[in-house]
């Protein structure tokens, strides 16, 4: 790392950005709760509510078209999602405060995120009850991108650390242990709105309260980044070309069907328990109980292991790569024993994998990031595969049902992931 002083205003743009990280750089102590907290209070409040709570809602206001809502809610949450990510992470990177450039605007967000919950669970109307889901979707990634780029402020000998604290431990919080809870406000639904839109305030200004980012009012700009402007044409050359990116391209690419991959299975693991395992109601509510428990130890496991032996044997695209082929072995595993145990299999190879993923992805999104001026956009770009493709799976994994019955889905997750793992193995700048 150079940490050679400025000498003076005309020094390069990589000398400003060197020096300004090392200004900002935030221990471990204060940094690791912080990752922790925060990404579990957004996301296990957005999984509560979109997979429970949003369903129910729609169900109350119109049985007769649920399915077709559900869709329509799924795709606007989409697009709200991908634009206010762009631009949160955008002016995130851009911000001079004397809370630093993140946490304005995720508290913000978490704020507006609360009170648009709050309007949803009084919606009486399909159309009130859209307009408050889509606010609530923009104000969220005004949570997710700047959250992530907390990332960016760990000390370099512990950055794989701080990716385990948040994705690892953090994110397993939220996808797991937050679905037990909202099981139990499920005859309330309304109520569960709100309680979890109060979570998600809460909760970011906890984390934000530990971590305590540091003024950059002094932060010197380099002047690359001085005459950028918030302009329609910026906006639209949001990427580098291939020969520059290439990597960040192919670790984005490997996340998406990473993803794809993982949530055909876990999106429908209701319907699997019922329909292609014609489990009774009792019998489904355990198994997916069991699924859920099996995946959140292995994710809390992995979320205290993993970061610390990346750091110690500086092994990161390996993992990560390795990670996403354990899934769809995972999924491959329901198909030719379709029974409970391979479920059981099922949860230990996508506890095992996920675990090693949530914790290091991130990371790895770091060290290829394209632009180190872009930091918040980037990885909040990145991390927009977490929503994105919650809705594209269920939309893919739907069709193949309907060809080729409820089996393909697991040839689907498997191909996917395999896919995504040699997009993640083909990075170059990695070295393993």
């Amino acid at each position: 790392m150079n940490t050679m002083p400025l000498k003076n205003t005309s020094e390069t743009t990589e000398t400003t950005e060197t020096t300004n990280f090392h200004k900002n750089t935030i221990s471990l102590k204060r940094l690791v709760p912080g990752l922790i907290i925060g990404p579990a209070s957004w996301l296990g409040p957005y999984i509560a509510t979109s997979s429970l709570f949003l369903p129910a809602l729609i169900q109350h206001l119109d049985a007769d078209n649920k399915i077709t809502l559900v869709a329509l809610f799924s795709s606007v949450g989409m697009i709200s999602a991908a634009i206010s990510n762009m631009i949160a992470g955008y002016l995130s990177d851009r911000t001079k405060s004397r809370f630093g450039k993140r946490t304005p605007w995720l508290v913000s967000g978490a704020f507006v995120f609360m009170l648009a919950m709050i309007f949803a669970s009084m919606s009486t109307t399909i159309p009130l009850l859209l307009t408050s889901w889509a606010l609530g979707q923009v104000a969220l990634n005004f949570i997710v991108a700047p959250m992530v780029a907390w990332l960016d402020l760990a000390p370099e000998s512990g950055k794989g650390t701080a990716s385990s604290a948040y994705g690892g431990l953090g994110m397993a919080l939220g996808n797991n242990a937050f679905t037990i809870l909202a099981a139990v406000f499920l005859g309330q639904y309304r109520l569960g709105f709100i309680i979890f839109g109060i979570i998600t305030f809460i909760g970011t200004l906890i984390a934000a309260f530990i971590v305590r980012e540091p003024s950059n009012l002094e932060e010197n700009i380099s002047i690359s980044t001085e005459k950028k402007k918030f302009s329609a044409k910026e906006i639209l050359k949001v990427f580098p070309e291939w020969s520059i990116g290439r990597d960040y391209y192919l670790a984005l690419i490997g996340k998406i069907f990473q993803g794809v991959g993982n949530f055909a299975v876990t999106g429908y693991l209701l319907y699997i328990m019922t329909d292609f395992l014609h489990k009774d109601t009792s019998s489904t509510q355990q198994s997916i109980q069991l699924i859920n428990i099996i995946m959140l130890i292995f994710g809390v496991i992995m979320g205290f292991i993993a970061g610390p032996i990346s750091d110690k044997f500086k092994v990161l695209k390996l993992p990560v790569g390795l990670s996403t082929i354990l899934v769809g072995i995972g999924a491959l595993s329901i198909f030719f024993l379709q029974d409970n145990m391979g479920m059981i299999i099922y949860a230990f190879m996508a506890g095992f994998g996920m675990g090693i993923w949530n914790s290091l992805d991130n990371l790895l999104n770091l060290k290829v990031i394209p632009d180190k001026e872009r930091v918040g956009f980037f990885l909040g770009i990145y991390n927009l595969g977490n929503t994105a493709t919650q809705a594209i799976a269920p939309i893919i994994a739907a069709f193949m049902i309907s060809a080729l019955g409820f089996s393909s889905i697991f040839i689907m997750s498997f191909v996917f992931s395999i896919i995504g793992g040699i997009l993640i193995l083909s990075i170059k700048s990695v070295s393993r």
